[in-house]
């Protein structure tokens, strides 16, 4: 009898605050989903994650020396990822962040090739649009990330300090300039000699990652690594 009016009460409670999918807007059963199977099974996986020399790695060569790097789906215009990361970003729907890092969890613990880690870095937002937002979309990643790898995640250990212009329209050397000089790490020591993930939600030429990596590594790490949710190719 409880159980039936549990039921009743969802049931009623759903026709006039219906949980919908983040990527499409279709009807979801079960409150706890953030993300429809069929948005799940139409998301592109790139298996990047286990191969070496992959599309995103090549983007860093002779760049910035990095152990490795990795994405976990493709991104294209108009998919349900594209939607799904709107969703993140501007319509405060951290869940999705948090299921789409899982997901990413999984598919590093899958191979051996990020085994090593010892420690989260989400890609800094400036204070202003940290403030604006209510909270960084990478930091909501990795902590999807933490929860499968079982790994800390510190936020406080690379920080941006100047605003700069979306990247969005900028050709590779405009997001370069954009970017150069804009992140700081106020305690160096905290990661001298430790094996470091760079986290951020899509890579498109590497700049913004190119240049936060390139002041890690001025900290001396044992090694540095990249992992974006979504791949976008610039050609």
């Amino acid at each position: 009898m409880i159980h039936y009016l549990k039921k009743s009460a969802t049931d009623f409670l759903h026709l006039f605050f219906p949980h919908t999918c983040a990527g499409c807007g279709s009807d979801l059963v079960r409150q706890q989903e953030e993300i429809c199977i069929t948005c799940y099974t139409n998301l592109a996986e790139t298996g990047f994650a286990s191969i070496a020399g992959n599309p995103v790695e090549k983007i860093f060569y002779g760049r910035v020396p990095i152990a490795a790097a990795s994405s976990s789906f493709y991104f294209t215009k108009q998919s349900p990822l594209q939607q799904l990361i709107h969703a993140l970003k501007y319509q405060g729907n951290q869940a999705v962040g948090l299921q789409l890092g899982v997901w990413t969890g999984q598919h590093l613990a899958a191979g051996n090739r990020f085994m090593y880690t010892e420690l989260l870095l989400p890609m800094p937002l400036f204070p202003e649009r940290f403030k604006k937002r209510g909270y960084n979309q990478a930091e909501v990643i990795c902590n999807g990330i933490a929860s499968v790898m079982q790994l800390p995640v510190r936020s406080d250990l690379v920080q941006r300090n100047r605003q700069t212009e979306t990247q969005t329209k900028k050709g590779r050397s405009d997001r370069w300039t954009n970017v150069t000089g804009s992140f700081e790490i106020p305690k160096p020591e905290e990661l001298t000699g430790k094996h470091l993930l760079l986290v951020d939600d899509v890579v498109t030429t590497g700049a913004t990652l190119e240049a936060c990596a390139e002041v890690i590594l001025t900290a001396r790490p044992a090694s540095l690594s990249i992992v974006t949710l979504a791949w976008a190719s610039d050609d």
